[in-house]
């Protein structure tokens, strides 16, 4: 396992780093909020991530490969989850008067994300096949991978929501304001087609 933690870091990095719903509901939520309203948004990542991952190495690997139809049943689920929240970006947060008034993504809504979100998923499951012992080991293997995937959570949301507060200080108009908030929904309905055809492809 310590021979294989320069790889398992960079594999975290490409996975908890990159552009992905969870990155893009703290960074929209740091833009139109701040720091402190992102607080929730990022806690519900970085411990509904955690708990999967702690979910994953206690069993549930096994299920997953005996029953392979949960996967497609959590595709679905993760695939109707990202509309809703798509749409709740897009029209959730209109006022009365046709304005966008944007809000903030709650801890409920990324916390629950995790256990629906098919990539999440595939990600830990693939993390464990990896980087964890199942017969030698497994103790220190799981703590380790754990941890790393914790910190992981931690820096790309931290990451990200101080990306999303600072892009704030170019918001000199109204008009820069709609269309970012625009660009973060077009780019969560671009993630939901691509995380689609991933989880396709994987599943095929």
């Amino acid at each position: 396992m310590l021979s294989q933690l320069a790889p398992m870091v960079l594999f975290g990095i490409a996975t908890a780093f990159s552009p992905g719903p969870n990155n893009i509901m703290t960074s929209y939520t740091a833009f139109n909020f701040g720091v402190r309203k992102a607080i929730p948004t990022m806690l519900g990542v970085i411990l509904g991530w955690t708990l999967l991952i702690i979910l994953l190495q206690l069993g549930s690997v096994s299920i997953f490969q005996k029953y392979q139809f949960i996967q497609t049943i959590i595709k679905v689920l993760g695939s109707i989850y990202l509309l809703y929240m798509a749409y709740k970006l897009s029209f959730g947060g209109q006022s009365k008067d046709k304005k966008l008034d944007p809000k903030p993504v709650t801890f409920i809504n990324t916390f629950f994300f995790q256990f629906v979100n098919p990539k999440s998923i595939i990600v830990g499951l693939t993390s464990i096949s990896l980087f964890v012992d199942m017969e030698n080991n497994y103790l220190r293997d799981s703590i380790i991978l754990t941890t790393l995937w914790f910190l992981m959570a931690v820096g790309s949301q931290t990451g990200w929501c101080l990306m999303g507060k600072y892009m704030r200080k170019f918001a000199t108009s109204d008009k820069f304001i709609k269309n970012f908030i625009i660009s973060f929904i077009a780019n969560f309905y671009r993630i939901y087609y691509w995380n689609s055809i991933y989880v396709a492809n994987r599943n095929g």
